[in-house]
């Protein structure tokens, strides 16, 4: 119906479906017999679709041979003229899978992964590339340069949406004769706790469109390598208690690289806006006048929580949640934090990087007024295939941390939310350990 065809539907009212009824009467092209098909209804037909089992089948596949019109009839390869592919519609975009009928629900599963890869925004990188095809014949000589300018131009099409100001960029840059666009972008994309299974879609498409990544040390291998072979992989630590790259480093590494006009990947640990450093960098491009998105990603302390099946605002334990670190650039606590309303029972706290602090954490919640009965848990490597967990008490909380490696990235969650799953705990992987609840 969406190229213009119109139906003639042969079935009693008895056999239509709730869906079959709404579309009937929502669609003009659509003429309902209620009653059975008969060989001569296909007379006329240029196609003749059916539902039918295997005697009936082969009438029909007769009557439509003998009205010359092609005949398809579901789930019977053997009466059929032709094949339906599954598509994926972004129009001028469409993309056809087809099973050659031997699978057709196997052929709908490949069509539902493809709409997750391609983004809805590649239908308007299509229709721009349509605007832009003369002009680019025109003005780019030779087959070389105009093949650089679509390949770029395609690379695109799966990150960032074009704009309102992408066409006017495209066209400035084809009346130069340059072969693409000299506009940077960074995109800052949380890569969760490890499991590449976490990513958000958008992520992935991020990873895709890259040319350079940057990637924090805590960023997993598995995380990476859904990045498309040709992006450059650029380490740049980041990591509490070891050597890494200068901040200003880092800044200016995104600053050069977005202004040569590469399409940039700060790919960062967890969420890139929780203890991430995102908001130096995010100044720096803001300074120089640079475009840059952000990827959410999911934060270690929301992983943990999956991996233990709690709810870290239990509305009969919990009315808020926090955020703090435990770690500052002298390597101690923040000295500035105000324990009395993290020390509050109806708050679930999560300390990040406080492994090393985990003492002094213990002695200013309870000095804070905490009870050092108060729940706690503690874990190292959230989310992935090493993932370590323990529990215990505040007044327990230093000789739990002592347990870890210092190194590791370990978090410290506190509040009477872990009381009820911190003897459940064990160490599996985020997804396996959540599917138990």
């Amino acid at each position: 119906m969406a190229a213009g065809a119109l139906v003639d539907l042969y079935a009693p009212d008895e056999e239509l479906s709730e869906a079959m009824r709404r579309l009937i009467r929502d669609s003009p092209a659509i003429l309902h017999h209620a009653r059975r098909w008969r060989p001569a209804d296909l007379v006329g037909a240029q196609l003749a679709l059916a539902d039918l089992d295997a005697d009936e089948a082969a009438e029909f596949e007769q009557a439509a041979r003998e009205a010359g019109a092609a005949c398809n009839v579901i789930d019977k390869p053997a009466f059929c003229h032709f094949q339906f592919g599954a598509i994926v519609n972004r129009s001028p975009v469409v993309v056809g899978i087809s099973t050659s009928g031997a699978a057709p629900i196997l052929g709908q599963a490949i069509r539902r992964r493809i709409e997750t890869i391609l983004p809805p925004s590649l239908a308007e990188w299509a229709a721009l590339a349509q605007t832009l095809r003369d002009r680019v014949a025109g003005a780019l000589k030779g087959s070389v340069r105009r093949r650089v300018f679509w390949e770029r131009l395609a690379d695109r099409a799966f990150g960032a949406a074009p704009n309102a100001g992408t066409e006017a960029e495209l066209r400035e840059a084809i009346a130069l004769g340059s072969a693409a666009s000299t506009a940077g972008h960074v995109s800052f994309v949380g890569a969760g706790p490890g499991d590449a299974e976490h990513l958000t879609l958008k992520a992935v498409r991020a990873l895709q469109a890259a040319d350079i990544i940057l990637y924090d040390d805590l960023v997993s291998a598995e995380v990476l390598e859904l990045a498309r072979r040709e992006a450059k992989r650029v380490p740049v630590g980041k990591r509490a208690g070891r050597p890494s790259c200068r901040q200003e480093e880092i800044n200016e590494k995104l600053v050069a690289l977005a202004k040569a006009g590469h399409r940039v990947v700060r790919l960062k640990s967890g969420d890139p806006m929780i203890f991430g450093r995102a908001g130096e960098e995010i100044a720096a491009l803001e300074a120089h006048g640079i475009g840059y998105d952000v990827v959410p990603g999911i934060t270690a302390g929301l992983a943990l929580a999956a991996s233990l099946g709690v709810s870290l605002t239990h509305r009969d334990q919990a009315r808020s949640v926090r955020f703090v670190t435990g770690h500052s650039k002298q390597g101690g606590l923040p000295d500035d934090l105000d324990w009395r309303a993290i020390a509050d029972p109806a708050t679930t706290t999560i300390f990040y990087m406080g492994g090393r602090t985990a003492g002094a954490i213990a002695e200013r919640l309870v000095g804070a007024g905490m009870s050092p009965r108060t729940p706690v848990t503690v874990a190292a490597s959230v989310g992935r295939a090493g993932q370590v967990v323990t529990s215990g008490t505040l007044a327990d909380l230093p000789n739990l941390a002592v347990t870890f490696d210092p190194t590791q990235p370990i978090l410290i969650g506190i509040g009477t939310v872990f009381a009820a799953r911190a003897e459940c705990a064990s160490n599996v992987p985020l997804d396996r350990q959540a599917s138990r609840s």
